[in-house]
């Protein structure tokens, strides 16, 4: 018969070894850059520059205390570095909405006939700004491009690995959509209401 001693010990590595735990997260800076370079590359303005937040100090012991509790009990991270815009498909969805942008929807962001949706869709915010004879085409061209958009955002999240986070890669667009918006375009914001950038 074992002793209690050993007993005890072979529960305790079995305890510790169960501890392994799988940190699956979505990488929010990772879906704003890819974020910013697909609006950006949509719309057509230079990325602007991104500033760093200077560390504070103190931390020095809560690293300490981290490193150890990693040692003690190890965290496998499945997660990737990057957020993958640059599938075909995604690609094919970026140059439609492109060449959309240009030949159909700019001139009327700029009237203010079209606004940014709080969901990372846009719409038809004010109609009369639109010429009747317009007014068709206009109403297709933003179909056609809320249907990309719809489909770009669940194309991101599949293409990663992650079908989930499809909510969050279209709340992470609807924020950059927003924040790369010319001066003068309407915008909704969190509640809803419409407001000029």
């Amino acid at each position: 018969m074992p002793k209690p001693w050993k007993l005890f010990a072979a529960a305790a590595l079995l305890t510790l070894s169960a501890c392994v735990t799988i940190n699956v997260y979505f990488p929010a800076a990772e879906a704003q850059q890819a974020a910013r370079e697909f609006v950006e590359n949509v719309i057509g303005e230079q990325p602007k520059p991104e500033s760093k937040p200077e560390g504070g100090q103190g931390g020095g012991m809560a690293a300490l205390g981290s490193a150890v509790l990693d040692f003690v009990f190890p965290t496998a991270q499945a997660q990737s570095a990057d957020i993958n815009i640059r599938t075909p498909a995604i690609q094919a969805i970026q140059t439609r909405m492109a060449e959309r942008f240009q030949s159909a929807l700019a001139p009327h962001f700029d009237s203010g006939a079209l606004g940014l949706a709080r969901d990372g869709t846009i719409s038809l915010r004010d109609a009369s700004k639109v010429g009747l004879r317009d007014r068709a085409a206009v109403n297709q061209a933003v179909a056609d491009d809320n249907r990309d958009r719809n489909a770009v955002y669940r194309e991101i999240a599949v293409a990663n690995g992650h079908p989930e986070w499809e909510a969050q890669i279209r709340d992470t667009f609807a924020r950059q959509w927003i924040d790369s918006a010319r001066g003068g375009w309407w915008y909704q914001d969190a509640s809803g209401e419409w407001k000029q950038k």
